[in-house]
């Protein structure tokens, strides 16, 4: 490896530890705000369950993802980006900003196909099952979400050819923002930023227990691609969460994936009707 290089990856190491200290900063604020002055009130039992779940989600996920060193494809992929389409230019605020966009437009493109695809909806659907939405919400994945999730991330560094350490500082900006557009919280102006990023109101609705609105909204920090793909829907959800399947607690959550709507409704069918 050449001194540059190494250099390269020291800085980025160090700038990977403060975004992630600013995320958690972040998130622990987001927390505080919720509680003091909360977009709406949110039931105290549906609340805690939520945070139980998710929190609960959280520490499993890492665990399983270390034990696969998970992170560690990232630094694999680095291997083959010779050919990238940015691997030429030189590291600097052009490369980084082009690599910003083209990784939250593929992330816009994968958040649609989670969405569309009943294979890959079968995962994601876990991030739906919340009854609420709060800032924890953003930690309430399938553990098989997360890790096509990395291996789509490191063919972007393959394809796009961009270093290991770079991709990872944008994932956490990009967690920042998850953390933000997760939270009950309301503020000024938030309708202008709307304009420019994905904010808590905007992402609400994607939460929507109805499908014919929770398929909107897919940005994850600018609100641009949905514009762009008519994808953009803004409205105020009735009722969050899946309409009919739900998670009580972190085993169901997990188990969830193996069952579909469609396998439900079939269910019910079968079932013998009561007495009206």
């Amino acid at each position: 490896m050449s001194e540059q290089a190494l250099q390269n990856g020291q800085e980025g190491f160090l700038l990977n530890e403060f975004l992630l200290l600013l995320a958690f900063a972040a998130f622990g604020l987001l927390l505080i705000m919720e509680v003091v002055k909360p977009y709406q009130p949110i039931n105290k039992r549906i609340r805690q369950a939520s945070v139980v779940t998710n929190s609960t989600a959280f520490i499993f996920n890492n665990i399983i993802l270390t034990a696969l060193r998970a992170s560690s494809l990232f630094f694999v992929a680095q291997q083959f980006t010779q050919f990238g389409l940015l691997n030429g230019m030189e590291s600097g605020p052009v490369k980084w900003l082009l690599t910003f966009l083209l990784f939250d437009l593929m992330m816009y493109g994968w958040h649609a196909a989670t969405h569309k695809y009943e294979l890959l909806w079968r995962f994601h659907k876990i991030h739906h099952s919340d009854k609420t939405v709060n800032v924890t919400t953003g930690f309430r994945f399938h553990v098989f979400d997360l890790f096509i999730e990395i291996l789509i991330k490191c063919l972007f560094v393959i394809v796009v050819g961009v270093e290991a350490y770079l991709v990872l500082a944008i994932e956490l900006i990009e967690m920042l923002f998850i953390f933000f557009h997760h939270s009950n919280v309301a503020f000024k102006h938030e309708a202008e930023i709307s304009k420019v990023f994905i904010t808590p109101d905007l992402h609400r609705a994607h939460h929507s227990a109805l499908r014919s609105e929770h398929d909107s909204n897919y940005g994850i920090v600018l609100s641009i691609w949905d514009r762009i793909f008519g994808t953009r829907k803004d409205l105020i959800p009735k009722k969050l969460g899946l309409d009919v399947i739900e998670a009580e607690n972190f085993l169901q959550l997990f188990f969830l994936a193996f069952v579909t709507e469609r396998h439900i409704k079939k269910l019910m069918q079968i079932l013998p009707k009561g007495k009206p």
